[in-house]
C-alpha cells in the first residue's frame, strides 16, 4: 500500500517525531509511507491536488483531529486519524473547530488515543463514533548522543557555575503558551536566590516566535533559569541523563514524549497535574505531580532529599515505560490499523 500521512513537521518536536516513528512503523511491513507537513496545505483542495499528481495513494493517515484531519475531509481515499493533545484539550473548546473534528471523525476508518484517558473524552464528545476510537500508547526509544558534553551545553545555556553540587531541572517544550514555560519561573527564580545549586533550563524549538520574544526577555531578569539553544533529539537525551529531573509545565498535554523518555532514561519527572500528564504519572509512584509553582519548589526539595523517593520513581517509571510503552507493541498495532484502511 501507498500512505500518506499528515503532520506538524516542526523539527525537534513530539509530533515530528512521532510522525516518523509512526511512519517507520508503516514501512517495517512493506507498506511506502509519505510523509507531508500540514503547514504546506490550506485546504482538502490542497490535498487533492497533491493525490491528483502522483501516482494513487491507498490510504491516508493525519496527526490531530482538526489540524490533520480537517484536510481530509471529503477525501475518496480511505482515512485513519491519530490524536494529539491540542485536539481532544483545546481545539474542541471551540464550537466551530469541535464541529469539523465531528466531520472527520465521522469519515475516518479508525481513530487513534494514546491513552485510554483520551478515548474515553472522545467518546463522550462524539459518541457516535466510540467504536471508531482505539488506544495505542506511544513506543519509546531513546538514544543519547556519543560525545556529548555537559559542561558545553550549559555554557550554551548561560549556565556559568558548574559546579559539582549543580542539580539541573530541565524543562522540554516547544516555545508556545499551551506549554507555559514561565509558570515556574518567579517561583524557580525564589528557590535559586536560597539554594544557588539548583537551576532550571528551559529547552526546546520556538514554535511561536512572538511568544520566545517574550520567554526570552523574561529569563533575561530571572534569577537560576535559563533557556538553552534546542538541540538534536539525541543530544536532548544525553542532557536528559545528567539533569537531576525533567520538568513540565504544561497547560495540557496529550501524551508528552519528553517524560516518557525522561522515565526511560531513569530521570524522575516532576510534572504539572493536568489530564494528560495524570495518565501517565503515578503520583509518589512513577513521579510526582504539582497543582502550583509553590508546590512545584516543595516537592522537588523533597525530592532532593529523600533517595529513596529518587530511587523509587526512577526503578517505577522504568517498569511502566517497560509495560506500557514498548516499540514492538507499538508497531504492531499500526501494522494492524493500517489494514483497515483496505
Amino acid at each position: 500500500m501507498k500512505l500518506l500521512l499528515l503532520a506538524c513537521l516542526s523539527p525537534h518536536t513530539g509530533n515530528c517525531t512521532t510522525a516518523q516513528r509512526i511512519r517507520g512503523h508503516v514501512e517495517s511491513a512493506g507498506h511506502t509511507c509519505i510523509l507531508r507537513d500540514v503547514t504546506n496545505f490550506q485546504s482538502p483542495g490542497d490535498v487533492a491536488v497533491l493525490l491528483s499528481r502522483e501516482t494513487p495513494f491507498d490510504g491516508l493517515l493525519a496527526i490531530h483531529l482538526y489540524k490533520g484531519g480537517r484536510l481530509l475531509l471529503g477525501s475518496q481515499v480511505p482515512y485513519g486519524i491519530i490524536f494529539g493533545g491540542t485536539d481532544i484539550n483545546e481545539d474542541v473548546k471551540d464550537a466551530t473547530k469541535r464541529a469539523v473534528m465531528e466531520q472527520v471523525l465521522e469519515g475516518a476508518r479508525f481513530a487513534v488515543a494514546f491513552s485510554t484517558k483520551m478515548k474515553e473524552d472522545a467518546e463522550r464528545l462524539w459518541p457516535s463514533s466510540a467504536s471508531k476510537v482505539h488506544v495505542q500508547p506511544q513506543g519509546i526509544m531513546t538514544n543519547a548522543a556519543p560525545g556529548f558534553c555537559w559542561s558545553d551545553f550549559l555554557r550554551s545555556a548561560g549556565v556559568r557555575d558548574a559546579g559539582e553540587d549543580l542539580r539541573v531541572f530541565l524543562l522540554v517544550c516547544g516555545l508556545r503558551r499551551v506549554k507555559d514555560p514561565l509558570y515556574l519561573v518567579e517561583a524557580f527564580s525564589e528557590w535559586h536566590c536560597e539554594e544557588p545549586s539548583v537551576v532550571l533550563v528551559i529547552i526546546g524549538p520556538k514554535m511561536d516566535p512572538i511568544f520566545s520574544v517574550q520567554v526570552e526577555e523574561k529569563l533575561r531578569r530571572a534569577a537560576g533559569v535559563f533557556l538553552a539553544p534546542e538541540r538534536s533529539r539525541e543530544e536532548l537525551h544525553a542532557a536528559l541523563q545528567r539533569s537531576f529531573a525533567l520538568v513540565n509545565s504544561s497547560i495540557s498535554e496529550g501524551m508528552s514524549a519528553a517524560i516518557l523518555e525522561a522515565m526511560d532514561l531513569g530521570v524522575p519527572v516532576v510534572v504539572r497535574d493536568v489530564p494528560g500528564n495524570a495518565a501517565i504519572v503515578r503520583h509518589e509512584e512513577t513521579g510526582l505531580l504539582y497543582s502550583s509553582p509553590q508546590e512545584f519548589v516543595s516537592l522537588s526539595k523533597r525530592l532532593l532529599g529523600d533517595g529513596g523517593l529518587l530511587e523509587r520513581l526512577v526503578a517505577n517509571g522504568r517498569c511502566y515505560i517497560q509495560q506500557f510503552h514498548s516499540i514492538s507493541k507499538e508497531r504492531e498495532g499500526y501494522q494492524q490499523f493500517v489494514e483497515l484502511l483496505r
